[in-house]
């Protein structure tokens, strides 16, 4: 009788401190999260006030904007920038990983600091960086001895989302090529492959997990930014992060934004669950 009454006792015990521990971690998704993706959602079936705000009468003339020519436009300029962007970041990171992931251990952490440096500095003042650089009579046509207008370009846009999510693909890459058991690779040279082949049978297939989790790192954030669109593609180039400001904070069409917002909220879903599918797989 007395062990199950100290059986019951430590059971609860326990659950209170589950609930302790957890209940900040809760809180902050129910506030933070939960609820204003519930307002959002309530937002997209009303109308836009005469003078902006909501009028809650219900409409599904939100839902058909989104088709919208205009609009199409523009997530498909998104989706090009955003997969151009994780495409060369792709590139670049995948070696940049290896690299790393070969060095000693001393050296590795250099490197690893040195790929997570930028963070160190605030986003705006690493953008606006290259305001300077890029400008008309600024340091790169200065070194190619040239008068071209490298501002407000989307390859201007490309290059700074580059410059700001590259970090966040090469440290996936780097956690799933270092933990790659360096045995199946001497096997694959001692039966006979190439380095090339090597890497094309082992070491890729093995770190596919990586390069989704780096791609959704660079691409979720890129496809929904506006900071870099405003500052570096100046009012010509429009992306779905611009588009969504602009329809709460100038239009004031709070509904038609919540749908944009959660139209954008759908697409990455997908993405992650695309991504944890091919994790499994893989």
């Amino acid at each position: 009788m007395k062990s199950e009454v100290k059986a019951r006792s430590a059971a609860k015990g326990r659950r209170l401190g589950a609930f302790v521990f957890l209940s900040p971690g809760v809180t902050y998704l129910i506030v933070l999260l939960l609820v204003p993706l519930a307002l959002v959602l309530s937002n997209t079936v009303f109308q836009r006030g005469r003078f902006g705000g909501v009028v809650y009468e219900f409409t599904t003339e939100n839902f058909e904007r989104l088709v919208d020519p205009l609009y199409l436009g523009v997530v498909g300029v998104s989706l090009k920038l955003a997969t151009l962007t994780t495409l060369i970041a792709l590139l670049i990171g995948y070696p940049t990983a290896y690299l790393i992931a070969q060095l000693p251990p001393k050296w590795k952490t250099v490197a690893l600091v040195a790929i997570v440096l930028p963070f160190w500095t605030n986003f705006i003042i690493r953008v606006y960086a290259w305001i300077i650089l890029l400008s008309g009579p600024g340091v790169i046509n200065s070194l190619l001895g040239t008068d071209m207008e490298l501002l407000y370009k989307q390859g201007t846009i490309v290059v700074g989302l580059l410059y700001s999510y590259l970090p966040l693909m090469v440290l996936p890459l780097y956690s799933a090529i270092e933990r790659l058991d360096p045995q199946l690779r001497e096997a694959s040279a001692n039966l006979g492959a190439s380095a090339f082949t090597t890497f094309r049978k082992v070491t890729l297939p093995l770190t596919v997990p990586g390069v989704m989790t780096g791609c959704l790192f660079v691409f979720v954030p890129s496809f929904g930014n506006f900071v870099i669109p405003e500052i570096l593609g100046g009012s010509k180039s429009i992306m779905v992060g611009n588009l969504i400001r602009d329809q709460f904070l100038k239009a004031r069409d709070w509904p038609f934004g919540s749908t944009l917002a959660l139209a954008l909220i759908a697409v990455l879903i997908v993405l992650l669950l695309v991504q944890a599918r091919v994790a499994r797989r893989a």
